[in-house]
């Protein structure tokens, strides 16, 4: 007797007791190239073996904690669908606040040039790239891994103002000048017991952990951006919701003024920026 082929309901059902149901349903809709609308017309829909494999085997990785973007290989941030890899850090919504932030500091009609440094999946640059066409970003990385992941969101979104280069935070760019430089740096301390847990203990440690404070990136970059900055550029620095205090003092103590933090939705601090 051939056994009666799975539904999507019946899938979901035993999935969602052993992950999150959210989870369980998007990871359900990768396996079968479909859109959440879809999801609701068809619960009784039969699903192959293969599909039915394929999404178990999901399932069990996300159970141990693999996070979602990296068992469907993207992630929406800005307006963008990027790729994502075990390289890279996954894009998250509050840094959309740093884009917001540096979007008000870089004209729309002229040819600016703006730095992001420690780019990753190119998620900041390309959707500064995407806003302002007319600028000239350069985007830097210390993984090579990193870059080739940043450089295919390049070519899949279909941005070409962006320039992609290897090495540590400015070092890349020695004796050139931008306008803008913003950064996502590494900003966890390296002992914080919240690298042992959730979706962290899957991505790169050099992303996201700096020094016995967590600040260690920052300082390099506060002292190095101000002979990288033309007169009146600005630096923008996301950063953790206890930090603000400390990075005010460090772009004060580098020579920069009109210091300020901003706070995110849930009124933390989130990005702090002063001008050369």
């Amino acid at each position: 007797m051939t056994a009666t082929a799975p539904t999507v309901a019946s899938l979901l059902t035993q999935a969602r007791t052993r992950i999150d149901p959210v989870d369980a349903d998007y990871l359900l809709l990768h396996v079968l190239h479909q859109s959440r609308s879809w999801l609701f017309a068809h619960a009784d829909d039969g699903v192959s073996a293969a599909d039915a494999a394929h999404f178990e085997a999901l399932v069990q990785r996300r159970g141990i904690g693999e996070p979602v973007a990296y068992l469907t290989g993207s992630r929406g941030f800005w307006t963008l669908d990027l790729a994502v890899s075990p390289a890279t850090l996954i894009p998250r919504p509050e840094t959309e606040l740093l884009v917001e932030q540096a979007l008000l500091r870089i004209p729309n009609d002229a040819a600016v040039r703006v730095a992001d440094l420690g780019t990753g999946s190119g998620a900041i640059a390309l959707a500064l790239a995407r806003e302002r066409p007319q600028a000239q970003l350069v985007a830097t990385d210390a993984s090579a891994d990193a870059l080739d992941v940043a450089r295919g969101n390049a070519q899949r979104n279909a941005i070409g103002n962006v320039e992609f280069r290897q090495g540590d935070w400015l070092t890349p760019v020695l004796g050139e000048r931008f306008d803008v430089i913003v950064s996502n740096p590494p900003y966890i301390a390296e002992h914080d017991p919240h690298l042992d847990a959730g979706d962290l203990r899957f991505e790169p440690l050099l992303a996201l952990a700096c020094g016995v404070d967590g600040l260690d990136a920052i300082r390099m970059i506060a002292v190095a951006a101000p002979a990288h900055l033309r007169a009146g550029g600005w630096l923008l620095l996301e950063h953790g919701l206890d930090q603000g205090p400390a990075v005010r003092t460090l772009l004060r103590d580098a020579g920069f003024y009109g210091v300020k933090t901003v706070r995110d939705l849930e009124s933390r601090d989130r990005v702090t920026l002063g001008q050369r």
